[in-house]
This record gives structure tokens, sequence and C-alpha cells, in this order.
């Protein structure tokens, strides 16, 4: 039988979960656990083509896990006869120390608590799942993947923050980078998917969801990313802003007379697309621009004005791009996007085929016009994988 990795993604309210076979790449199953601590929380697994659920209260991420196996067992199938050999976790931030795939025990754990601050929507909850899991699975070895891995060896330029350096030392203040499992995977499937050596390629990966970031990478090996000591900076997210002034934080504590924690939720939770058009749906937000509302305008315009401002950026760092790819929810699903954050730069070497871009085709696939000398590829990330691999490369 083949070997398996259970890979769950904790949020605070929720559990994503996902069985797989590294070695085929083959998911049997996935599921979430949705509101969680609610009355009306909700659990889904899919195996095969059975869909099961279950709804009713579900009080902590502990009961979540545990819905999870009945489910699996509902499903007529249990996990220790599946070949599970290791539990994978997402996890967003690792500091410094942190980077490659890691067996946790108790000191572990310790420190991704000691991190909560560069993470704190994101590394909490991954904090509780791995807790949860390892109590629920103790038998099997737990390891932690970190988002921030990829770019840990970013050069010194790119990762070194304009601050006083002995306090940036001190407070471990530099640009970590994220969402570097689906750049890294996804890299290797554009070299994969054009026949390219992955050493021999420039690539711009754009990694566009609620949250976004964008990689400038050279020969396999990242050179600069668009997020930095947190998740917040670079591109506009759903709900975060992206870049912003500094000068805009100070001067709301000193002026409007919010505290750090009210400027941090509204930096996170109340800003990006959300907090210009109160929206983060691009559905919704094209339907609206179409019927005239000039908030969901704006909100897109300023979108793909940073988009692009990136990509510009991205070009000349690397001096000249193989192929860019679009991945994630709005990256692989949103034509408009993509059309959008490349027209005019056929003068670059970037051309799309707009008949090409239009196609409801899912799957790997090139949008770039024949003429275009670069590559402008879409491909589905999968993060879960990449996580699936990572165990067994420790294990």
């Amino acid at each position: 039988m083949s070997q398996t990795v259970l890979v769950l993604n904790s949020g605070s309210s929720s559990l994503k979960y996902q069985l797989l076979q590294p070695d085929t790449g083959a998911s049997l199953a996935h599921g979430i656990v949705e509101r969680i601590g609610e009355e009306a929380s909700s659990a889904v697994l899919t195996f095969g083509d059975r869909e099961i659920r279950r709804d009713g209260r579900i009080a902590d991420h502990e009961a979540a896990l545990r819905t999870a196996f009945d489910l699996f067992a509902e499903a007529g199938q249990r996990l220790d006869s599946l070949g599970l050999v290791a539990v994978g976790h997402r996890v967003v931030h690792g500091g410094q120390r942190l980077y490659r795939p890691t067996v946790v025990d108790d000191a572990v754990l310790d420190q991704l608590r000691e991190l909560a601050p560069l993470a704190p929507l994101h590394n909490p909850p991954a904090v509780l799942g791995i807790k949860v899991a390892r109590r629920v699975l103790p038998e099997l070895p737990h390891v932690a993947v970190f988002d921030t891995a990829f770019f840990h060896a970013l050069p010194a330029a790119a990762s070194t923050y304009a601050i006083d350096r002995d306090l940036a030392a001190r407070w471990q203040i530099r640009r970590y980078g994220f969402h570097g499992t689906s750049h890294q995977y996804v890299s290797q499937q554009a070299a994969d998917f054009l026949g390219a050596p992955l050493e021999s390629l420039n690539q711009i990966v754009l990694h566009l969801g609620n949250g976004a970031s964008g990689s400038a990478i050279a020969g396999g090996r990242p050179v600069d990313t668009t997020m930095g000591l947190t998740p917040m900076e670079g591109l506009v997210m759903g709900t975060r802003s992206g870049d912003i002034d500094p000068g805009v934080i100070s001067y709301l504590w000193r002026t409007a007379g919010m505290g750090v924690e009210d400027i941090e939720v509204m930096l996170n939770r109340r800003s990006g697309m959300y907090g210009l058009a109160g929206e983060i749906d691009f559905r919704i937000l094209h339907q609206r621009i179409e019927s005239g509302d000039e908030d969901a305008r704006l909100a897109y315009e300023v979108y793909v004005h940073r988009l692009r401002k990136y990509i510009g950026a991205y070009l000349a760092i690397l001096g000249h791009t193989d192929v860019v790819t679009f991945t994630a929810g709005v990256g692989e699903n949103d034509a408009r996007v993509r059309r959008d954050a490349l027209t005019g730069l056929a003068t670059l070497g970037i051309e799309i085929d707009e008949h090409l871009n239009e196609s409801p085709t899912r799957g790997a696939r090139l949008i770039s016009a024949d003429k275009s000398p670069t590559s402008v590829l879409v491909i589905p990330t999968n993060e879960e994988l990449a996580i699936a691999r990572a165990c067994l490369t420790v294990i």
C-alpha cells in the first residue's frame, strides 16, 4: 500500500484536511470543518465520489478532528488502514530558525507560540491544530511545514529593511515572505509544463487569492517577494491593505486616537478589497462594476495597479523573464484580472492570447500569444501535496 499523509490547515474557526499519496500525487479524501465553536457548525468529507456531511455544534478543534475521523469511518474507511505515515501541518511563520520541514515536539511547539506576534491571524490556530492532532494521533510524527521556508535565503538586499540594524537584529525584523510552499510548487510545475530545467528559467509567480503575493525567481531560487515581516506587505488582498506608508499607523494613533491593536485589526481584517468595496468575492465585484458601482470599480483599479507595479518591478529585478504564472483562486479563475494585469506589456515581451485566457479549461495551461517571447501560464497550486511531500523528507 502506498504511504499517505494527512495534511491539516487549522484556522481560528475552521479545520481543512486532506489525505494524500505523496508519491503519486493522488488525493484520496478532503474535507473541512467550519464554524467551530458555533451552534451552526458543519463538517464535510469528500471520499472518492461520496460526500458525507454532518451539521450541528462542534465545540472545539479536538472535536472537529474527531468529527473528521468519524466521517472517514462513516465512509467505511479507517485512517490506520490507509497507509498513514505522518501528519503535515501548514504553519505560516517559522521566524529565522524554523524554515525546514520540522518534526514537532514540545520545544518546537513552544517556539511556534513565541512567534505568534509575527503572524497573529495564522500561527495561533496552527499551534492549536498541532496540539490537538498530537493528542488525537500520538503515534504518528507531526511535521510543521512553513510558508516562509522557500524565501529563507532571499538575497540580503531583498530581505533587509532600512531601519536601525541593531533593533532589527534584536527583534528578528526582516522580510520573510509567505505562500512559499505555493511559489516553490508552482515554479517547478511551470518548468515541467514548459519542458525546461528549473535552473534555466527566470520566473514571476503571482499567487492571487484572498491572500495575495508575488515572487521573482531566478534559476529556481527566489530573489524577491512581495510579503515581508508579516503577510500584510505587498499586493492588495481580500481584507489586508498590502503596502502602506508606515506614517499612516502613527498618524491614526496620534490623531484618530486608535490603539495599536485597533490599527492592526483594521489593516488585517477591514482593509484591502473589503475595506474599499465591502466585498472580497471578485465575481460579485465584477457584477457591481458592470452595474456602475464606483466603489467596486475603484477597488478593482487599485488592486490591478498594485499588481502591475510589482510585475514591472520584478521584470527590472530579473532583467528578463521567461514565464509569468498565475495561481490560486483569483489567479486561476479570473480571466479579467489576468488580462488587466498584463495589458500593454507587449513591448516588454509579455502578450496574452484573449481566446486562451478566456477559455474555461481547468488545469495547467498556456495563455500567452504565439508571438509572446514570455510564456504566460495558469498553474493550479497544490500546497497540500507540497506539504505532504515535504513530510516524507524528514520522517
